[in-house]
């Protein structure tokens, strides 16, 4: 498919580009960009007017549950890249914490078989210890060689600091990010939620802020007694924003990431016992929330990720026993514009959510330069809509920011140079 895109806003965090001008997708890539490609109009089997419209790199979300294989009465591959589509994400990883768990070559390869005809690119974290059981390493060799982009036990820290160790240096040896769950599982055990007032204001267990910190405070600490790379999950508090930040003074090589919900919502969500807004981390204090904040203006956060993480409305159902997680790649552009207004400006935002993520994974994507994949977003950064989560486009409703009125809508998303979403198929 040949494609015009006219009169938009062109931004691209990547090259500094902030301007209006065309785009012209031909075999998959970025043909052109920038300027008055009208020229061009003749050669394109479609010609979008894009008027009032920002066109920048498709999102690369680095922390998704696709709930593939085993568990996909909550999700699969290709519902959760319909949902991808939908919010303007072009690229995802795939977490492991999958039934059996992502732990062989001949998982990767199955997963990345079948996810060539889906609605984004599909990249995939594999397990750092085999079954996620905490010791013995899996093969990474093996895991790289089939496929595999980064390792994780997602979910849960990995048990052994020895294994710990000897993982960080193994990632660093094949190239694969590792991607650190930061947790204390003692101090966190039993808890439903953030401890503090609203915790004990409903006689609930909670999770208190320490549980993170600690298991931040080891992970890095581990890290920068070999000078390992680490890639820091889903940071909530505004402790481990304090330790990412000091560590990265000292020149560890440290990267980041926050959630939306993290961003817009505070445990005070959790007054109205609602499962949907429980996950893990548990949504936190404004205090946590403003030092998220001031981590993204300053750089100690990298990257904005969702934690997609999928439940069916019966597994929802009961506060108490409710599994963690909410789903996140379909509103995760319009939290963010709304969550970051007056904080970040536009490109940095772009740049948190796309740019950022595909630099630290070392994926194609990420940009608008000629040649690159034509993975493609465009929306419009002031429509506000209400999100109805009857109308969302994977499998599973558990969205915490149902009901909300948030700024800024996708209007279409292109990955690859074929146009996978549409807002006006959806009218």
């Amino acid at each position: 498919m040949t494609t015009l895109l006219k009169r938009a806003r062109i931004l691209d965090p990547s090259q500094g580009m902030d301007m209006e001008g065309d785009i012209f997708i031909q075999d998959g890539k970025i043909a052109a960009a920038g300027g008055d490609l009208f020229r061009l109009a003749g050669e394109a089997q479609e010609v979008l007017d894009c008027a009032g419209l920002v066109a920048a790199p498709g999102l690369v979300d680095m922390h998704v549950h696709l709930r593939d294989p085993g568990l996909t009465h909550k999700e699969d591959l290709f519902s959760a890249c319909r949902a991808a589509a939908a919010g303007g994400v072009t690229s995802l990883l795939a977490m492991p914490n999958t039934k059996p768990p992502m732990d062989s070559p001949e998982m990767v390869r199955d997963l990345l078989g079948r996810a060539k005809g889906a609605d984004a690119n599909v990249y995939t974290c594999a397990c750092v210890t085999k079954g996620m059981e905490g010791e013995g390493l899996t093969d990474f060799a093996a895991l790289w060689e089939a496929g595999a982009i980064a390792v994780s036990d997602d979910g849960f820290p990995v048990g052994s600091s020895r294994c710990l160790l000897e993982a960080l240096a193994q990632a660093a040896r094949y190239g694969l990010r590792f991607c650190a769950h930061c947790e204390d599982l003692e101090l966190a055990k039993g808890g439903l939620m953030h401890q503090g007032a609203v915790s004990e204001e409903l006689g609930l267990p909670g999770v208190p802020a320490a549980a993170e910190d600690c298991g931040t405070a080891r992970e890095l600490a581990a890290a920068a007694s070999i000078g390992a790379p680490i890639h820091i999950c889903h940071v909530s508090t505004k402790g481990s924003v304090e330790l990412i930040r000091h560590y990265k003074r000292l020149g560890l090589p440290v990267t980041a990431e926050t959630c939306p919900h993290y961003l817009l919502l505070t445990h005070q969500a959790l007054r109205a016992r609602d499962a949907d807004y429980r996950m893990n981390p548990p949504l936190r204090t404004e205090e946590d929330r403003l030092a998220l904040l001031e981590g993204l203006q300053d750089g100690t956060i990298d990257a904005i990720s969702t934690d997609h993480a999928p439940h069916t409305p019966a597994e929802k159902a009961d506060f108490v026993s409710a599994p963690n997680g909410s789903i996140g790649m379909e509103t995760s552009l319009a939290a963010c514009l709304t969550a970051l207004e007056g904080v970040l400006s536009l490109q940095e935002a772009i740049s948190k959510m796309s740019c950022a993520p595909a630099r630290i994974l070392k994926i194609p994507g990420g940009t608008l330069l000629v040649g690159a994949p034509a993975d493609v977003v465009l929306f419009d950064p002031a429509r506000p809509w209400t999100v109805d989560p009857g109308k969302l486009h994977g499998k599973s409703r558990n969205t915490p920011f149902k009901g909300m009125t948030l700024k800024g809508r996708v209007a279409a998303t292109f990955c690859r140079g074929r146009k996978v979403f549409d807002i006006r198929e959806e009218l």
